[in-house]
C-alpha cells in the first residue's frame, strides 16, 4: 500500500495553500453550515445539503473536513444534473455525493498535501495529488484552504466531487470511447509535431466534445468532469499549442484510468 504521508510541499504550494487563512482570522467561528452559508458563494450546496437532509449533521460536533463546491463547479455539471439531484426520489444518490465531499475529522492544508488518498463518509476513496500548479481531489482543484469552523475545516474545490459508482472495478475508458482517443491523437499529433498546433486542437476539441455526448456506460464520470475542464480553460486561451497540449493532457489521463 502507497505510504499515505509524502514529501514535504515545496515554498509556493505552502504559500499558495495558506492564503486562506487570513479568513479566518478575520471572522468569528461559526459552525461548517453557518460559516458556507454566510460566504454566499455555495448556494447551490446549501440547498443540496437541505434536500439530504444533511444540514443537522454538519452542524453536530464533528470535526469534519468539507471539500466545498461553490456554486459556479455545481453549475459546471451537466445541464440538469443539479435539478435532477434535488428532486426528493434522488435523495439517496445527492447523499452519496454529498458524503463524498466530507471527512471525518479535521485536516488542515498542512496535511492534506501530505496524502495522496483520503476516505469520505461515504466510504469511497478521494485521490489526493499534489502538483506545481496546486492541490487536487481527483479531478478537482483546491481553490481556498483553511476555511476553519466551530466544528471542523473548509476547503473550497473548483468541481463537484463525483463518487465511482457502487462495484465500478475500473475507471477506464470503453472501447469506443478509446479507440476515438487514439484515432484523435493519431491524427492530431503529426499536425502538431509539424508545426499546425491549430489544426491539432481543433481535432482534439471535436474529439473531446464527442467523448462527452458519449452515453454514461462508455465515458465514466470521472472523465466526463476532466473533459468539460479541458474545454472550459481552452475557452478561455487564445494560445493553440497550449490548447492542444491541454485536450492531449486529459486524453492520456483518461486512456492510463484503471
Amino acid at each position: 500500500m502507497k505510504k499515505a504521508f509524502l514529501s514535504l510541499p515545496s515554498a509556493a504550494l505552502a504559500l499558495a495553500l495558506a492564503a486562506g487563512l487570513s479568513y479566518a482570522d478575520d471572522h468569528k467561528k461559526q459552525d461548517i453550515v453557518d460559516t458556507a452559508v454566510a460566504a454566499g458563494s455555495f448556494k447551490t450546496l446549501a440547498a443540496a445539503l437541505q434536500a439530504a437532509d444533511l444540514v443537522d449533521a454538519l452542524k453536530g460536533d464533528g470535526p469534519f473536513t468539507v471539500f466545498a463546491p461553490t456554486d459556479e463547479a455545481f453549475a459546471n455539471l451537466r445541464e440538469g444534473t443539479v435539478e435532477s439531484l434535488l428532486k426528493p426520489e434522488n435523495k439517496d444518490q445527492l447523499v452519496d455525493i454529498l458524503t463524498y465531499h466530507v471527512v471525518s475529522g479535521e485536516v488542515p492544508a498542512n496535511v492534506a498535501v501530505t496524502l495522496d488518498k483520503a476516505t469520505a463518509l461515504n466510504e469511497k476513496v478521494i485521490s489526493v495529488t499534489k502538483k506545481d500548479d496546486g492541490l487536487f481531489l481527483n479531478e478537482s482543484k483546491v481553490v481556498k484552504t483553511d476555511i476553519m469552523c466551530s466544528n471542523g475545516v473548509i476547503h473550497v474545490i473548483d468541481a463537484v466531487l463525483l463518487p465511482p459508482a457502487e462495484g465500478e472495478a475500473s475507471s477506464a475508458p470503453s472501447r469506443p470511447a478509446r479507440e476515438l482517443v487514439e484515432m484523435a491523437i493519431a491524427r492530431g499529433a503529426p499536425l502538431y509535431n509539424h508545426g499546425n498546433p491549430e489544426a491539432c486542437a481543433a481535432i482534439y476539441e471535436v474529439t473531446a466534445h464527442a467523448l462527452m455526448a458519449m452515453p454514461d456506460e462508455m465515458v465514466t464520470a470521472r472523465d466526463r468532469q476532466m473533459l468539460n475542464r479541458a474545454v472550459a480553460a481552452v475557452s478561455h486561451s487564445h494560445c493553440e499549442a497550449t490548447n492542444a497540449w491541454t485536450f492531449r493532457s486529459a486524453f492520456d489521463r483518461m486512456m492510463t484510468s484503471r
